[in-house]
C-alpha cells in the first residue's frame, strides 16, 4: 500500500471524529426545544420523534464517524498481516465490529421497526466493542513506544495506566448510577427535570455519556495519528 493512500485512510478516522461532533452540534441546533447536554442523552438527538428537524444530522455524524473508523481499521489489519508476530488482532477486530454496529444502529431500526429497542441494543454493542478496541490498541501502542525506554514491568504498568484512563468516565458513570439508584430512587431518568430539582451534574448519566464520547474521540484521534506517523508499527 502506498504511503499516501495509507495516510489518507488513517486520516479518515480523524475526519470521522470531526464530522461526528460537527453533526451532533447541528442536531442540537435543530432540536425543537431546549437541549442541555449535561442532562440529556445523545439518543435524544437521534430519534426522529424527539428531534424531527435534526435527527438526520445525528445520523450523518454517526455514519461518517463509523465509515472513517472502518477505513482506519483496514490499515490496522493490513499492518497486522504484514508484521505478524503471533498475536491475534483482537483490538482491531473489536473496533471493526463496533463501527459496523454503529452503522447498523442508524439503519436497522428504520428497516426493522418492530425490533424492540433495536437502536439501544446496537448502540450498546457498538460502544462495548469500540471500548475494548481502544483499550487494547492503546495498551499495545504504549507498550511498544516505551519498549526501549523502560523495563518490562514499568513499561506494562505505564501502558496499563494509559489504557485504563479511557475507562475512567465509564467507571465513574457506573458508580454515580449505582449511587442514584440507591440514594435517589425518586429521580426520573435523566432530563431537564434533574436540573429543575437541582440535581448535581456529576450524577447525571448524560454528562458521563458525553464525557465518554469526548475521551474516546481523543484516543481515536491520537491512535490514528500514531498509525500515520509510524507505519512500521503493527497494531494488535
Amino acid at each position: 500500500m502506498k504511503q499516501s493512500v495509507r495516510a489518507s485512510l488513517c486520516a479518515t478516522a480523524v475526519v470521522g471524529v470531526l464530522a461526528f461532533w460537527t453533526c451532533l452540534g447541528m442536531a442540537v441546533r435543530n432540536y425543537p426545544a431546549e437541549y442541555d447536554w449535561r442532562y440529556m442523552t445523545i439518543s435524544s438527538l437521534v430519534y426522529a420523534d424527539r428531534n424531527p428537524d435534526g435527527h438526520q444530522w445525528a445520523w450523518r455524524g454517526l455514519m461518517l464517524c463509523a465509515l472513517g473508523g472502518l477505513c482506519w481499521t483496514t490499515v490496522l489489519l493490513r499492518d497486522w498481516r504484514e508484521n505478524d508476530d503471533g498475536r491475534r488482532p483482537v483490538g482491531v477486530w473489536s473496533l471493526g465490529v463496533g463501527y459496523l454496529c454503529m452503522i447498523a444502529c442508524v439503519w436497522l431500526p428504520g428497516w426493522f421497526p418492530r425490533i424492540p429497542r433495536g437502536h439501544d441494543l446496537l448502540a450498546l454493542l457498538s460502544f462495548f466493542c469500540i471500548c475494548i478496541g481502544i483499550v487494547r490498541l492503546t495498551f499495545y501502542v504504549a507498550e511498544r513506544t516505551l519498549g526501549r525506554r523502560t523495563g518490562t514491568s514499568s513499561r506494562r504498568l505505564y501502558a496499563a495506566l494509559l489504557a485504563g484512563m479511557a475507562l475512567s468516565p465509564i467507571l465513574l458513570a457506573a458508580i454515580t448510577q449505582a449511587y442514584v439508584s440507591y440514594a435517589l430512587p425518586s429521580l426520573p431518568w435523566v432530563g431537564l427535570a434533574w436540573r429543575a430539582r437541582g440535581a448535581p451534574v456529576y450524577l447525571s448519566f448524560a454528562f458521563w455519556e458525553w464525557a465518554t464520547c469526548a475521551v474516546f474521540s481523543a484516543y481515536t484521534v491520537s491512535l490514528s495519528l500514531v498509525t500515520i506517523r509510524r507505519p512500521e508499527r503493527s497494531f494488535k
